[in-house]
Order: structure tokens, then C-alpha cells, then sequence
């Protein structure tokens, strides 16, 4: 029987190391032109929204096809759609249902760039914004780095405290609210920036030689947020998708700065196709815009693992 998954069948602390390790493969996959990922694809509603579809799977031994399609329309609730198919035998594996998923899958994209970026004793992050991302984003960290300290600002407070409360108890860290973005990613071995600014909110004088950066929020030059000079301070820069930062609407936010041909791809790195950190003193930066096909990747991980029949 097909398998139906909903956010409450999403939780646990051991989906995120299997969703991890499932895009692990896929990103090997993808340096050796296995993983179908190509850009996202929007339809336009006029005054109401798009619904935006991403496509994708893997080939190999057990090849996977799929797709993942959301809403950007006005109201209270925003879910989405993943369909799995095993692709040798026109099998349906699965369906899952709600925003978990696409949230899971962000994050586990960026453990991953914080596996084979930062420094291999990172202890400490800072955390710009509180929301779904920067959960998903932090115990990703978690399940990669013995983290021993965590610090968080967002703009509201009452936000970044819950964020704390909720995050300690999950993950057993030590996290505080910081009262400041500055404040927030000064000490730290790792930043994660998952806010909705549309202008920068750190700059390069505000983080510590050898930081580890994942910008997750706006990066198109009608918005952005993390300042440009990070990435002019960058050893190493990186992006799961080179294509997709090539097809948004605006473009891209490195695009005229100098930086963007120095962009590699996350998969070349993971295989030593492309050069990563060398020093402890090196800045390294990950623009996380979504690798089209790894939510497929990640929900047949989760498939094999939980499930109630239809």
C-alpha cells in the first residue's frame, strides 16, 4: 500500500541524521551527474500567487523520480506536496503532506554544508532569526558538531526567547538570547542566517576569522541578508544549486560583486572535485537556494522509516 505521511509523522531527532545522510548520497550522486535537479518552476495566478514546482530524483541502483509542488497564496496555513515514485517499476513509494518536509530538508541541506565546511571543532553558533528554518537549521548543526553553546537574536524578543526554550529543551544545548545580531555571532564558530531582512543584518567585522556562514534568508539584489563584504572575506563559497542561482526573478545577490564566479557547488566539494576549507583562519560561506530533487531524496529516506498505510 502507498504510504501517507503527515507533519506529525515527521518528528523525531532521527530524521534529521537520516534526512543528512540521505542527501549526502544524492549530493555524491549529483558530482557524478546522477541526481536530476533542475531549477524550480513557477505558475502564476494573477493577484492571488504561483504554485511552484521543483522536480527531480536520482538514478542508480534503486532510481527514484518525483516531485514537490507549493503555494505561495495568501492565508493563515501554507502546505505542500511530495510524491515518490521508485522509477525502475512505476511503483508509487509515497506521499507526504504539510510543511515539515521542505523545512527538514533546508535544514538537513545545511548540516551538510556545515559537515564539510566549518571547522571540525566548531562549539559555538550564532543564530539570526527564529522561525521554522532556524530550528530546522540549528539541530541540523547539532547532529553534525558537538555543539556546546548556542546564542540567538531575532527582532522580536519574545520570538528569540521561545526559540531558546524550545531549542534547549529539543536539542540539551546551552542557548541564550542575544540582544543584538552582533552580539549574537560574535564568538561564534558557525552562523546561521535565517531571517526575512531584506537588507544586510551582519557584516564582516562583526565574525571571528575562521566562521562558517549558511545564509538561508533573501539573496537577490532586491534584498539581502548578510552583508556583501562576507563574501569578498570568503576563502571558500559555496551553493547546493549554481543553476538555481542563476534562474531567480532578480538576480542572484553576488551577481556584479566579483564573487559570483567563484561560487562552487557544494557536491564538488563534498567529492574533492572543488577546493574546501584549508585553514583554521578560513572564512567559508554556503547560500543555501534549494537543490531541486533533494526533497524526494529526503522524503523516500523518511518513507523507508515511518509511515501509515492508505
Amino acid at each position: 500500500m502507498t504510504k501517507i505521511l503527515k507533519d506529525e509523522d515527521l518528528v523525531g531527532s532521527h530524521l534529521m541524521a537520516a534526512a543528512i545522510d540521505a542527501l549526502e548520497t544524492a549530493f555524491r550522486a549529483r558530482a557524478g551527474k546522477r541526481l536530476i535537479s533542475p531549477p524550480r518552476h513557477h505558475v502564476s495566478f494573477p493577484d492571488l500567487g504561483d504554485l511552484v514546482f521543483t522536480v527531480g530524483g536520482s538514478l542508480g541502483e534503486k532510481p527514484l523520480a518525483g516531485f514537490r509542488v507549493y503555494e505561495t497564496f495568501d492565508g493563515a496555513e501554507h502546505s505542500q506536496i511530495v510524491a515518490v515514485w521508485s522509477a525502475d517499476d512505476a511503483r508509487l513509494k509515497g506521499i507526504v503532506l504539510g510543511a515539515c518536509l521542505g523545512n527538514l530538508r533546508t535544514g538537513a541541506i545545511g548540516g551538510l554544508a556545515i559537515r564539510h565546511l566549518s571547522a571540525p571543532n566548531a562549539r559555538t553558533i550564532g543564530i539570526l532569526g527564529s522561525g521554522a528554518q532556524a530550528r530546522t537549521q540549528l539541530a541540523a548543526a547539532a547532529a553534525v558538531r558537538k555543539l556546546d553553546r548556542v546564542r540567538v537574536y531575532s527582532r522580536d524578543a519574545k520570538n528569540r526567547a521561545a526559540f531558546a526554550s524550545e531549542m534547549q529543551n529539543a536539542l540539551g544545548l546551552d542557548i541564550e538570547p542575544a540582544d543584538s545580531a552582533r552580539e549574537a555571532v560574535a564568538e561564534a564558530d558557525i552562523v546561521i542566517s535565517a531571517t526575512t531582512s531584506q537588507t544586510p543584518i551582519i557584516h564582516a567585522r562583526d565574525l571571528k576569522p575562521g566562521v562558517h556562514i549558511n545564509t538561508v534568508g533573501p539573496k537577490t539584489l532586491q534584498g539581502y541578508e548578510i552583508g556583501l563584504d562576507i563574501a569578498d572575506a570568503a576563502a571558500v563559497l559555496a551553493t547546493d544549486s549554481p543553476e538555481q542561482t542563476r534562474a531567480y526573478a532578480s538576480p542572484f545577490f553576488l551577481a556584479g560583486s566579483g564573487n559570483e564566479d567563484r561560487m562552487a557547488d557544494l557536491a564538488d566539494i563534498i567529492v574533492g572535485k572543488a577546493a574546501g576549507r584549508g585553514s583554521p583562519g578560513d572564512t567559508t560561506l554556503f547560500c543555501s537556494v534549494g537543490l531541486a530533487g533533494t526533497e524526494v531524496v529526503v522524503a523516500s529516506a523518511i518513507l523507508d522509516r515511518v509511515g501509515v498505510s492508505a
